[in-house]
Order: C-alpha cells, then sequence, then structure tokens
C-alpha cells in the first residue's frame, strides 16, 4: 500500500469528523506485485489537479453503498500539505458510520486507502528493483480500510498491468540493443575477413 499517517475521529460541538493522510509524499511503498516486485513513490503536486476539479467520495472499504462524504457536497475536504494528501470527512449520522466511528477511535481501523488512475509517472529502477515515480494522477475516492492490501484493489490491478507494459519495453529495448551489438559484431567480424583476404 502507499504510505499514510494517522486516521482518527475527532469530535466537535458540529459534529464528528474523521481525519488523515490518505497518501504521504516522498515516501517508498510496501513493495508490491508479488513475483514481479515493484515500489512506487508518490511526489508532492501529484494530487492538486485532481482535487480542484474531480467529483470524488469518501468510502468505507472502496464500497459504494457506504459513502462517507463527497467533496461537491462540501461532507470531504482534500488539500495537499507539506505531508501529503490530507482527509478531512464529515460523515453521516447513520448507524454503520457511527460503527466505524467507535472501530476508529478503538484504533480497530486505522489505515487509509486511494482509488485513483495515474495520468503522469516515471518508471526506472532503484538498487535493482523497480520503481515508479507517480507525478499525476485522477482521485475517485479516499477510504478507510479494515485490510489495506494495495494490490488487491482495481488500482493495484492497474498498476499491475501498467508494469507489465514497462517491462515489455524494457524487453523490447535489450532485444533491439542486443540485436545492434551482434549486427555490429558480424561487421566487425566481416570486415576482419575482408582485410585478411586482401593482404593474401
Amino acid at each position: 500500500m502507499l504510505p499514510m499517517r494517522e486516521l482518527r475521529v475527532n469530535e466537535r460541538e458540529s459534529g464528528n469528523v474523521i481525519e488523515g493522510h490518505a497518501a504521504v509524499f516522498d515516501s517508498w511503498s510496501e513493495t508490491l506485485g508479488g513475483i514481479f516486485p515493484f515500489q512506487e513513490i508518490v511526489r508532492k503536486g501529484a494530487f492538486s489537479e485532481s482535487i480542484g476539479k474531480d467529483d470524488i467520495r469518501a468510502l468505507f472499504n472502496h464500497d459504494p453503498n457506504y459513502v462517507l462524504g463527497r467533496n461537491r457536497a462540501g461532507t470531504l475536504e482534500l488539500v495537499e500539505d507539506e505531508v501529503g494528501l490530507r482527509v478531512r470527512i464529515t460523515p453521516p449520522d447513520t448507524t454503520w458510520a457511527r460503527d466505524l466511528q467507535a472501530s476508529i477511535r478503538r484504533g480497530d481501523i486505522n489505515q487509509m486507502s486511494i482509488g485513483f488512475i495515474v495520468e503522469d509517472d516515471k518508471w526506472s529502477t532503484r538498487d535493482g528493483m523497480d520503481v515508479r515515480e507517480i507525478r499525476k494522477v485522477q482521485l475517485f475516492d479516499v477510504s478507510p480500510v479494515t485490510f489495506p492490501a494495495y494490490t488487491a484493489t482495481d488500482v493495484g490491478v492497474r498498476a499491475m498491468e501498467e508494469y507489465n507494459g514497462y517491462k515489455s519495453e524494457q524487453r523490447s529495448k535489450e532485444e533491439e540493443t542486443g540485436k545492434t551489438a551482434k549486427k555490429a559484431k558480424q561487421q566487425a567480424k566481416l570486415k576482419g575477413l575482408q582485410t585478411k583476404f586482401k593482404n593474401i
């Protein structure tokens, strides 16, 4: 999963709010991808355009049946600060939402996950590990989650597809480089033979 910080419920006279950071900038994710491992890092500014124009929800466990807030309704605030993507949710006064807040207070649920599509990224290698630098995303939802298993979400599937595309491109480049080197070697061998026969 992508790194995040605290998740907590703050009690106010006007109603409770759920607050935390859904993603942390410049901090490496845990290893993703299973047998094809890679890591991701989110750069500052990755969310800025999306949170200014897109219709984003706060859900519980990414389930659209459990809507905690929505930015266009004024019940979800999203801000990029120095740490990362800061989230403030004003949850509905429903039984399941109150139960969720109780679970957060107890520490049973203390992490978040985000649903997004990467619009700008850069793949490279770091200490022998393939890595992706995320520069711009389209954000769909932020979710307090029971199990923040990043690779099990739709986001993880999209990341794997993009990773496989990156690896395919790398293999093509390697094959092309190999072909070029082989051709150069053959030309050098032929030139050597031509010189040899010329000197006879």
